[in-house]
């Protein structure tokens, strides 16, 4: 078998969660990707909401056995020697589709080849074949020494997805910390963390403030953090609308490096979004606006795929008029920004 060496590491990654327009859930998870030549390996496999294997929530029992899997110390899931490398973010069943290979031994690399979209045991590799993927080879030390870490307890990577809001409305904390909690984020409200021990402030990810937060106050709590050693991400809350700051959030909670995420820019100014992601992908971009009286409304004002570079949408006047925001999205990442006029 011939196919010209590859480089293979690993690298958390995220399925942003959301609170979605219609009224849906999209669910938070945390896993690591495989990277291959230096660029994740899902961004080559159109656009495609999927996580790995290797999913940070999963109990420690399946993730090890995943990895030995990896490391062919297992036979293999599923017929003609094929992996599972990435599946539904939702559930486990092979029915919502999956990207398999096969993935063998050649003396002492490893081969990734054939990739496929499989729905059943069976694969049509002439009809569901990734063509002009791979196959990868990967030198065996490189490759076994990168899934031994994650055996060692080495994993790339500190997922804390927990997350603490402080703000003024109780009812907005209350409704925000469910929807947290419904896609997967854990969420508690407080007002003061100078008395919160330093073990429980290491569980957080992120802190969020609402708008109606003195400078004071935000000061104490990042005196509290600094004090504990956590290195945490701070949200300044745009609006007091739940699905706003869900993503503010989620975007905070992103901490893998910015040049490997698809979604990169957004601008939002003068009626227009500024968009830049790195590999084609499906972007969703979202307006809510506040109006006189307060109440919020919200439009859905694009969703299509795009191509990778910048690009330039034109949005609804009436979407993104006086006090508003647009959130962009792609099922890895999100991005918010307050609409300047």
């Amino acid at each position: 078998m011939s196919a010209a060496y590859a480089t293979f590491g690993l690298a958390p990654a995220m399925r942003a969660g959301g609170v979605l327009s219609d009224g849906g859930y999209q669910v938070h998870r945390d896993f690591v990707d495989f990277i291959v030549d230096g660029r994740p390996l899902l961004f080559q496999l159109s656009d495609l909401d999927a996580v790995s294997p290797l999913a940070s929530d999963v109990p420690p029992a399946i993730f090890t056995a995943q990895v030995r899997s990896l490391l062919l110390e297992a036979e293999a899931p599923l017929p003609g020697g094929r992996y599972v490398v990435y599946g539904c973010p939702e559930c486990e069943d092979l029915a919502c589709g999956a990207v398999t290979a096969v993935i063998e031994r050649d003396h002492d690399d490893y081969v990734w080849r054939d990739f496929a979209w499989q729905t059943e045991p069976l694969v049509d590799r002439e009809l569901n074949g990734y063509h002009g993927i791979g196959p990868f080879r990967f030198r065996g030390d490189e490759y076994r020494t990168a899934l031994h870490a994650l055996l060692d307890g080495d994993a790339p990577g500190t997922h804390r997805r927990r997350v603490l809001l402080i703000g003024a409305r109780v009812a907005v904390l209350a409704r925000l910390a469910a929807a947290l909690r419904t896609i997967g984020v854990g969420a508690d409200i407080t007002h003061d963390a100078q008395d919160v021990p330093a073990d429980e402030l290491r569980g957080y990810g992120a802190v969020a403030f609402g708008r109606a937060v003195p400078d004071g106050e935000r000061a104490a709590v990042r005196a509290a953090f600094d004090r504990a050693g956590v290195d945490v991400a701070y949200v300044d809350g745009l609006a007091p609308i739940v699905p706003l700051l869900v993503a503010q959030i989620e975007h905070a909670l992103d901490r893998g490096p910015a040049e490997r995420r698809r979604l990169t820019r957004l601008v939002a100014a003068d009626g227009e979004a500024g968009i830049e992601v790195t590999s084609p992908c499906r972007v969703r971009l979202t307006a809510y606006r506040i109006d006189r009286l307060y109440r919020t409304h919200t439009h859905e004002v694009f969703d299509g795929v795009l191509e990778a570079g910048r690009h330039r949408i034109p949005l609804d006047a009436r979407a993104v008029k006086g006090e508003s925001y647009v959130v962009a999205r792609t099922a890895g990442s999100v991005l918010v920004e307050a609409m300047a006029h």
